[in-house]
């Protein structure tokens, strides 16, 4: 089975569990803060994903670890669950899934807005206003600047990016120029 259908095999069963007991948005945020610490702790991940650390003090390591995180139970089982399986690895791709799962379900999408210059709040709520009635849903928004596209917007929303800036327009009116 590949990487993929495994880790949405799991997100697809902690988005049902977390439904159940209607904990949809918690359980997201404890699985994000898993898995960043997962990404950001090398050697936690390393001895998690061992195959020839025994599997008692993972357990140990793991509930030390969700006792810091203050996780909660179902949570707690569902971690113990991966551990149990050998699963511990996806929890990233799972933390993917389950983000875009539980945002389905919601009516929520998340847009990317990367700006060359600082937008101010009034510009950053007319955009998502703009994209909640394109797409008739729920939008959340992050902004990031990157003062290289020289002017304009890229928008990013549901893997799709619309690029509208200068730095773009410039590339293109260069390629243009050199076909002749």
């Amino acid at each position: 089975m590949s990487t993929s259908a495994i880790s949405i095999r799991y997100a697809k069963a902690l988005l049902n569990i977390a439904s159940e007991q209607k904990q949809i948005e918690p359980y997201a945020e404890e699985l994000a803060n898993v898995a960043s610490v997962m990404k950001s702790e090398d050697m936690l991940r390393l001895l998690l994903d061992s195959p020839t650390f025994p599997l008692e003090k993972k357990h140990a390591i793991m509930n030390d670890l969700c006792g810091l995180l203050k996780l909660s139970d179902g949570m707690k089982n569902f971690l113990s669950l991966l551990l149990e399986k050998d699963r511990i690895g996806y929890i990233p791709q799972i933390n993917q899934n389950y983000r875009k799962f539980a945002d389905d379900l919601s009516g929520v999408v998340r847009a990317k807005i990367t700006s060359a210059s600082e937008l101010g709040s009034e510009r950053a709520e007319a955009i998502k206003q703009g994209l909640e009635k394109q797409t008739g849903k729920q939008v959340v928004l992050s902004v990031e600047i990157d003062p290289s596209l020289i002017g304009g917007l890229q928008a990013e929303l549901g893997g799709k990016l619309f690029d509208g800036s200068v730095k773009t327009q410039l590339k293109r009116i260069a390629e243009t120029l050199a076909k002749g």
